[in-house]
């Protein structure tokens, strides 16, 4: 039997139940579960604030989780892409709102000619568990 590698990719800055759905349904495409969990730095970057958990604390809580086989801190400088030629998987995994989408995703490993499949999963309660949401709902019971 192939062991298929499956690499999914988040923040996790704060692990809830959608997080949970994606991580699940990421390990049916494969035996191998590793999670690339986004550097402080990267997210600084792209959300322009940093996260509520450094990146060493996400990493630990995802490692915690029964789908997950293995956690790696993704790249600081490099482009996220290029963590594909280490990690080798045969399946990648994005969240039903990740950046770039599938199709970009596609496009850039065509690019790389690397053969990976890319399967998207779908939310998981968007409305109530988006990592975003929950924490302006944090925000506004803490400041009553």
């Amino acid at each position: 039997m192939v062991k298929k590698r499956v690499l999914a990719f988040g923040k996790f800055d704060g692990i809830h139940p959608g997080h949970l759905y994606y991580l699940e349904q990421a390990k049916k495409f494969g035996k191998e579960l590793i999670v690339v969990i986004a550097r402080d730095k990267r997210i600084e970057k792209i959300k322009r604030k940093k996260p509520v958990l450094k990146e060493k604390e996400r990493k630990k809580l995802v490692e915690a989780l029964k789908p997950v086989d293995k956690t790696v801190l993704g790249k600081e400088k490099d482009s996220v892409f290029e963590i594909l030629r280490k990690l080798k998987p045969e399946v990648i995994v994005l969240g039903y709102d990740q950046k770039p989408g599938k199709k970009k995703t596609e496009e850039k490993i065509k690019k790389m000619k690397l053969k990976i499949k890319v399967k998207k999963v779908k939310a998981f309660n968007s409305k109530r568990f988006k990592s975003s949401k929950l924490k302006k709902e944090i925000i506004k019971r803490e400041s009553r």
